[in-house]
């Protein structure tokens, strides 16, 4: 015995298979309701974003080696920009962008820092925020990846490791580049050859179109810096002095460059944890995270 029954074809769902999205990080085809990039694996929400809303978000990058405070930075500027009304005030857009100020303060609320930035794309908190100037009357829409520093480097050393870094790094409007002060008071060559090397990537990038220095702003900003009043005091002369290395390239190869300082807790201290010794965060004291952002949102 053979029963009939009525199927709905549904042969508009192949229609919108037939045309593809483009990501808006890489600029690779997707199917429309994948989540996440097959390329570069980005989220295809910006992608979803920009062209719902007719926009076309600028880029920040925050790039750092491994451990230098990129997430902590990020998390807490956000969310000190997410109080404000008086200077510069962010507007997170879609729920994926206050994932990494939530697990951020989560974190430091209960005295540790944020988890290791995994270095699987797949795995990486992207923010796409609005920005408001009092002195500018539109918003500026603003896409700021907390990318691994481990996969950076990997990039860096192999061009193209990590689609996603590149494609970003190749479009992005202005740089924040956190520099490890506390690695830099204790001896450590590792941060000035990482910086060398990121600022020969960086400016190679850009005169691939036009000879000469690069244009693009960049606010080198030493991260931990709570025990450094030097820095503190003069970021400029601290970084002639300290980092004579890094001094010499940028200014050779970057027009626009900005010096900072900058830390997240007055305090740390370290435990036992399994036979390593972990930071422990004492006093949350957050002293010159937004002023590196509002110099370059002006210059970008």
């Amino acid at each position: 015995m053979v029963r009939k029954a009525l199927v709905a074809m549904e042969s508009y769902r192949l229609a919108q298979y037939a045309v593809p999205i483009s990501c808006y990080i890489c600029g690779g085809d997707n199917n429309y309701d994948v989540e996440l990039c097959r390329h570069c694996s980005a989220p295809m929400a910006l992608s979803h974003q920009a062209n719902t809303q007719g926009i076309e978000p600028g880029m920040i990058a925050v790039l750092g080696t491994a451990a230098a405070g990129k997430t902590v930075y990020l998390g807490m500027l956000l969310d000190m920009l997410t109080r404000r009304n008086n200077r510069v005030q962010v507007l997170a857009r879609g729920a994926f962008s206050i994932t990494l100020q939530q697990r951020t303060m989560a974190a430091l609320a209960s005295s540790a820092f944020p988890e290791k930035t995994p270095n699987e794309p797949d795995r990486w908190n992207w923010v796409h925020c609005q920005a408001k100037l009092p002195s500018h009357k539109r918003p500026i829409e603003l896409i700021m990846p907390d990318m691994a520093g481990e996969a950076i480097l990997e990039e860096v050393d192999h061009p193209h490791s990590y689609p996603a870094i590149h494609s970003f790094l190749r479009k992005c409007a202005g740089v924040l580049l956190l520099v490890d002060t506390e690695r830099i008071e204790d001896g450590s060559q590792e941060q000035n050859y990482f910086m060398m090397k990121l600022i020969t990537y960086l400016s190679e990038q850009s005169q691939k179109k036009k000879r000469g220095k690069c244009t693009r702003p960049m606010a080198i900003v030493f991260s931990k810096a709570d025990q450094c009043d030097p820095c503190f005091a003069n970021p400029d002369r601290y970084a002639r002095d300290r980092t004579p290395n890094l001094w010499q390239q940028i200014g050779e190869r970057f027009s626009t460059v900005g010096f900072f300082a900058s830390s997240v807790t007055g305090a740390c201290s370290q435990r036992l944890d399994h036979g390593s010794k972990v930071n422990v965060p004492l006093r949350i004291e957050p002293r010159g995270i937004v002023e590196p952002f509002e110099w370059l949102i002006r210059k970008v």
